[in-house]
C-alpha cells in the first residue's frame, strides 16, 4: 500500500511540474512586489551616494579655497565659507562645518591645533590638542613644523522613500592639505 501512495504522489508532482496550464498569478503576486522594493532601494542608495559626493566635492572647494590665501582670514571669512558650502550643496537641511589649521611636531610625534573653528548645529566640536595629538590614524604622515587645512563637514540625510530604514543617516566628509602660497594659513580672531 505504501509504495503505490508513493507513486501517485510522484505521479501527481510531475504532472505538475510538466503541466503549462494555469495563470502568472502566483509568480506576479511574489515578484512584482520584490522588483519595486528593488528598484526603490536602488534610487535611495544612488541618491544617498549623490548627497554624499555633493558634500564631498563641496568639502573640496572650501579647503582649495582656503590653501590659497595668502593674508589672514577672519571669523567673517569662516562664517562666509559656510554659507557657500550651503549653497554648493543646496540643501534645505541643517549642515555643520569645521575648519582646523593642524601642525605636526617630529620631536613629539603630535598633532596640534593651530585654530579650529565650527559653523552650524551637529556633533562636531571644535578640535583641541588632546583631540588631535596622537590621531596618526586619520592624518597625514607631515613634516616637523608642517600645517594642514582640514574642512570637516556633517549632514543628516533624510531617506525619500521608505525601504527598510526610516531614519536621518548621518553623512560626514573629512578633506585636508596644505597651504599653497603662505607658509600657514592665520585667523587672528579665531
Amino acid at each position: 500500500m505504501r509504495p503505490m501512495l508513493i507513486a501517485r504522489l510522484k505521479s501527481f508532482l510531475t504532472r505538475f511540474r510538466d503541466s503549462t496550464r494555469g495563470t502568472v498569478t502566483v509568480e506576479t503576486v511574489i515578484v512584482v512586489p520584490l522588483l519595486f522594493w528593488t528598484l526603490s532601494a536602488t534610487y535611495e542608495f544612488f541618491e544617498m551616494y549623490r548627497y554624499k559626493s555633493v558634500r564631498e566635492k563641496a568639502s573640496y572647494t572650501i579647503v582649495d579655497m582656503i590653501s590659497r590665501e595668502q593674508t589672514n582670514v577672519s571669523t567673517a571669512y569662516v562664517d562666509n565659507t559656510k554659507t557657500l558650502f550651503d549653497d554648493f550643496t543646496n540643501d534645505r537641511g541643517e549642515n555643520q562645518m569645521r575648519i582646523s589649521i593642524i601642525t605636526y611636531n617630529s620631536d613629539d610625534d603630535e598633532y596640534a591645533i593651530v585654530w579650529s573653528e565650527v559653523r552650524g548645529d551637529g556633533p562636531l566640536d571644535e578640535l583641541t590638542d588632546d583631540s588631535i595629538k596622537t590621531r596618526h590614524d586619520i592624518l597625514p604622515i607631515m613634516g616637523n613644523g608642517e600645517h594642514l587645512i582640514q574642512v570637516e563637514s556633517y549632514s543628516e540625510y533624510e531617506p525619500q522613500l521608505d525601504i527598510g530604514f526610516s531614519k536621518a543617516i548621518g553623512i560626514q566628509t573629512r578633506v585636508f592639505t596644505s597651504p599653497r602660497f603662505a607658509e600657514q594659513v592665520k585667523c587672528p580672531d579665531c
